[in-house]
């Protein structure tokens, strides 16, 4: 029995990977994809940072944040919209694929593309403004960590059943720009009133943002533990509901 549900385990990964991989090379130059999740935070940074003496250290831990917030969390909803339209979805599902393995693949596809966007401004902090970054594994893990629940945060708006990018994006959108604001990215916890900081831990990007700084500058205002271990479990408090929306969706026939 046990080596039953070793074999289970193994295909089901592999048909998570199989997706990840599929929609990796389909998808990574999408115009969507460029717009929502390499330009956007790219845009953001410069727009709320111009002007603001900030350190180097502490401009690109806000910016891989940001980078890995929005790439990540754009991947489903940009996606799934596209293999609806294409009829690859229901056919994936009838391969057969259990649901869960199909967004568990396209959580990687979103882990992916927040890791390798985030790469371009981690180079060119260290190696063009000087940057120094003060605890490479927990760096990493923030990166990692914190792709994988935006990337499963956005699937939960990707369970709308539309056909349409713009008809997902939209409801996205006006969810995660309040997140973006009360995270403590450009006002950081310590300066928040109390109430304000109260809003931020119901942010997940407040934890990745928080394990960032741990990793960039050395230091953050939580402990870094709490982040390490809270973001795995908002992995899975969104896998879910996405998980549940989902497949009311298909019952519903969309």
């Amino acid at each position: 029995m046990t080596g039953r549900w070793m074999q289970r385990l193994k295909d089901e990964l592999a048909q998570a990977w199989a997706v990840a991989v599929k929609d990796v090379r389909v998808y990574y130059l999408t115009p969507p994809m460029i717009m929502f999740g390499l330009l956007l935070p790219f845009f953001l940074f410069f727009s709320f940072s111009v002007k603001r003496e900030v350190t180097a250290e502490v401009g690109l831990a806000r910016l891989l944040a940001l980078t890995t917030f929005f790439t990540a969390s754009s991947a489903g909803p940009v996606i799934i919209p596209l293999v609806r339209r294409t009829g690859t979805y229901d056919r994936l599902l009838a391969a057969p694929m259990s649901l869960i393995t199909l967004l568990l693949g396209k959580t990687l596809v979103g882990t992916f593309f927040a890791v390798v966007v985030s790469v371009i401004p981690l180079l060119a902090g260290v190696l063009v403004l000087g940057a120094t970054v003060a605890e490479v594994g927990l760096l990493l893990a923030g990166l990692a960590l914190g792709s994988l629940a935006f990337s499963a945060f956005g699937l939960v708006f990707a369970s709308i059943p539309a056909r349409s990018v713009g008809s997902i994006m939209m409801p996205s959108t006006l969810i995660r720009w309040p997140l973006l604001f009360i995270s403590g990215i450009f006002i950081p916890l310590a300066e928040m009133a109390p109430w304000a900081r109260a809003l931020a831990y119901l942010s997940p990007l407040t934890y990745a943002q928080d394990l960032l700084n741990h990793g960039v500058l050395g230091h953050g205002y939580l402990n870094p533990w709490l982040d390490l271990a809270l973001l795995p479990v908002l992995l899975v408090l969104f896998l879910i509901p996405a998980a549940q929306l989902h497949r009311r969706s298909r019952v519903l026939g969309h």
